[in-house]
């Protein structure tokens, strides 16, 4: 394994730290480049000693106090003092640092620095997926559907404008915090979904510290917003999600699709509140948004003792209400998943190929294809698609599934 594979392993490991070091760091310093680029420094340097001297009781504490030091010497290197210069030897002060506000959490704090409006959207969230969850350029790459160098190119651009703009790092005011939010919450649900279905080489097909890191800073910003429908429909949504983890993977490795799941084993508590949160934002009358939608085509679904038992026309008038609100090719493939089991798979396949020039490099498109096509006695065509589908799947729990559905076709 060479050195750069060493490293993304240690990342992968230790991916809170690499977050939290980033946050303390740009905290300290108010500079994304430095706090980036100190704490690979000291990723880089555990890839040389830990291997020799063994993981450290506390790597979190040696990734943080390496890295300050590396920041340190780069701000003394390029000649900046005053403040910087100042707020670097807080990092060797034994005195606790004061808290940062009513929350005191730095990787909300970054995320509200990395969501700032001045920047567009996506290089919103595509710059918060790097520097606070850590995911690496090719998993962001997959999220957006985009080539890893255009990715790549967009986050570095986003630092730039970031440090020439000299946007503050903090949780901004209450006025300032709804044209935020939204790139917040995008940021928030990529998180928790690279953590359902974890598309990165060598990691577990499902990541709970990704899921749950999502909802606890979802948590947060729902206590800072509590009357924002949309944060609540993404809590629920993740709450009613999660709740299914464990049995979304066999013992064997392998994808279990929600028909199959043993509901039994489903967290009745998770799903308790993620029905409170739902019925709230209903009994409120106000006109729903597309996360509290997604929160409510969970709710039909977590409501069912057995998949037969699914109000499956419930969930087709909702995803036509969603369709109106976010006309995408993937709501329209999630809502022909939906027609297939109301109206029949021919139905659904129609919908489908309808998508294929906008969904030709997504895993899921050809997946679906797969499946409504076998269903239709639609042999070879069946196989085809499950190869492309295999093809572009990271998931190694959903590959295996693929595989095997693909390997039970006449």
């Amino acid at each position: 394994m060479s050195e750069g594979d060493v490293r993304e392993a240690i990342i992968r490991a230790h991916r809170g730290e690499w977050a939290r070091v980033v946050a303390t760091l740009t905290r300290r310093f108010g500079d994304l480049d430095i706090a980036e680029e100190a704490a690979a420094e000291a990723f880089a340097a555990a890839v040389e000693r830990w291997p020799a001297d063994g993981v450290p009781p506390n790597p979190g504490a040696w990734l943080t106090t390496t890295a300050g030091r590396k920041a340190i010497d780069r701000v003394r290197r390029e000649g900046k003092r005053g403040d910087k210069q100042r707020e670097a030897q807080l990092l060797r002060d034994d005195d606790p640092a004061e808290p940062l506000d009513a929350i005191g959490d730095e990787r909300l704090r970054l995320i509200f620095t990395c969501c700032h409006p001045a920047l567009a959207m996506e290089t919103r969230v595509a710059l918060t997926l790097r520097m606070v969850a850590g995911l690496t350029v090719p998993e962001i790459a997959r999220a957006f559907l985009v080539q890893e160098a255009a990715m790549g190119q967009r986050i570095t651009r986003a630092k730039a404008k970031i440090k020439a703009a000299r946007i503050p790092y903090r949780v901004p005011a209450a006025e300032d915090l709804p044209p935020r939010v939204s790139g917040v919450l995008a940021v928030l649900f990529l998180v928790f979904n690279e953590g359902y279905l974890a598309t990165g080489p060598g990691t577990a097909p499902v990541r709970h510290d990704l899921t749950a890191e999502a909802i606890r800073l979802t948590r947060l910003v729902h206590a800072l917003m509590p009357e924002d429908g949309e944060v609540t429909g993404l809590l629920a949504l993740m709450l009613l999600t999660e709740a299914r983890r464990t049995a979304r993977v066999s013992s064997g490795g392998e994808l279990v699709t929600l028909g199959d799941q043993d509901r039994g084993i489903w967290d009745a508590a998770l799903i308790a509140e993620g029905h409170r949160l739902v019925r709230e934002r209903l009994a409120t009358g106000v006109a729903p948004g597309r996360y509290q939608i997604l929160a409510a085509v969970n709710a039909v679904h977590t409501s069912a003792r057995e998949v037969r038992d699914t109000d499956w026309s419930q969930v087709v008038a909702l995803y036509d209400q969603l369709v109106r609100l976010d006309p995408s090719p993937i709501v329209a493939l999630n809502r022909a998943i939906a027609v297939a089991e109301l109206d029949g798979p021919q139905a659904a396949l129609a919908a489908v190929d309808r998508l294929e020039d906008d969904l030709t490099g997504y895993h899921a498109y050809h997946a679906t294809r797969a499946d409504l096509l076998r269903r239709l006695g639609r042999s070879r065509l069946s196989r085809t698609a499950y190869d492309r589908a295999i093809e572009l799947s990271g998931n190694t729990a959903q590959t295996a599934y693929l595989r095997r559905r693909r390997d039970q076709l006449a």
